[in-house]
């Protein structure tokens, strides 16, 4: 009997299917698929052997060579599967193109009685699927971009709405010089692979709408496609309106108290410390768009304000340089970017009057 193959790729979206990635751990590393874990047929030196031999004397030698270089492992590999299947007993299995090591796992399996699904034309077949299903979703979609300057409160905003995806989350990043976190960014292609999925579910709630905050092409260190970047600056933009003394407070809360419980909680007694040098690390990368007076300005109420935290627990002071940060780097880089722009602006509000705007266009 013939072992299941399945390429309903959307299915897998939709479902949060867990997958088991046989690929060598290098080609994991370098991208894979939400909810995928790596259990390799073949460990990254093996592979790379087994690849020589192919090269060198064909396909039945390298079949060979992997035969005598893994099969003294080959209850160790079936054992990691199947700890995995007993906890996801709905997973799929993959390799790179759907050959060989997927169909030589999906094989070991089976003579343990475990029958597992592979995907039909492996990794390659089901990035190609979500590539593509980004590309149409976007070019498809209603997409209204949220706007407004730094602190104005958009992610809180894309947060109360459930026909919005939130690019920044995907990303792992903020959006701006101070908007890293500590833990890592996913790979580009990871990064791909999300909002390929979010745009799949998204697509799939039947909304009219897709809501995204106004983001350049590039998060951090990753970026969104072209394809996909261009099908966004189609849509319309809407801005938000925020009084400066609130966007203050927005930001202190997301670059200073959040900020500071993430690292003390993983730095400790040294997580204040850490804190303070990626901002200050961070108001050095700006220098030139400050000017060399404001810069040392700035850097100096930071320190101050941060002599007064270590000595006290008092953190308000660091208002102050926030809110010059505001108003003397990023509202006027903000305004010349919404002054050039060709995205339409369909609207201007508050946060209430922005939710109603979006709101009612669903009906």
């Amino acid at each position: 009997m013939a072992l299941p193959l399945i390429d309903d790729f959307r299915s897998i979206v939709l479902e949060n299917r867990p997958l088991i990635d046989v690929r060598a751990p290098v080609e994991f590393e370098s991208g894979a698929f939400l909810g995928a874990e790596n259990l390799p047929l073949m460990s990254d030196k093996e592979r790379h052997l087994i690849g020589i031999r192919y090269k060198e004397a064909g396909n039945a030698k390298a079949v060979e060579l992997g035969e005598a270089l893994v099969g003294p492992f080959k209850e160790q590999r079936i054992a990691a599967w199947k700890s995995f299947i007993e906890v996801h007993p709905d997973a799929y299995l993959y390799c790179f193109r759907g050959g060989q090591r997927s169909q030589i796992s999906q094989m070991w399996l089976d003579e343990a009685n475990i029958t597992l699904p592979r995907l039909k034309g492996g990794y390659k077949a089901f990035r190609n699927y979500l590539i593509g299903e980004s590309e149409r979703i976007t070019a498809d979609a209603e997409t209204i971009i949220i706007g407004g300057r730094t602190g104005s409160g958009k992610t809180l905003l894309i947060h109360q709405l459930d026909n919005a995806v939130d690019l920044e989350g995907l990303a792992n990043h903020r959006g701006s010089t101070f908007g890293r976190f500590i833990t890592a960014q996913p790979a580009q292609i990871n990064f791909e692979n999300a909002l390929s999925y979010a745009l799949i579910q998204h697509e799939n709630t039947g909304h009219r709408q897709l809501v995204i905050e106004h983001e350049s092409h590039n998060i951090g260190r990753v970026y969104i496609p072209k394809p996909v970047y261009a099908n966004f600056e189609q849509g319309g933009l809407v801005i938000l309106v925020t009084p400066i003394e609130e966007r203050t407070d927005i930001t202190f809360e997301e670059y200073v108290t959040a900020a500071l419980l993430y690292c003390r909680s993983r730095f400790g007694k040294e997580g204040d410390r850490v804190w303070f040098e990626d901002v200050d690390a961070g108001i050095d990368r700006i220098k030139k768009r400050l000017g060399s007076e404001r810069h040392l300005q700035i850097k100096n109420i930071c320190s101050t304000a941060f002599s007064k935290q270590l000595q006290t627990g008092e953190t308000e002071n660091h208002k102050v340089w926030i809110q010059m940060l505001l108003e003397d780097y990023y509202d006027p880089m903000y305004d010349y970017q919404i002054e050039k722009t060709t995205i339409p602006i369909l609207f201007r509000g508050n946060a209430e009057e922005v939710l109603e705007f979006i709101r009612s266009r669903e009906v």
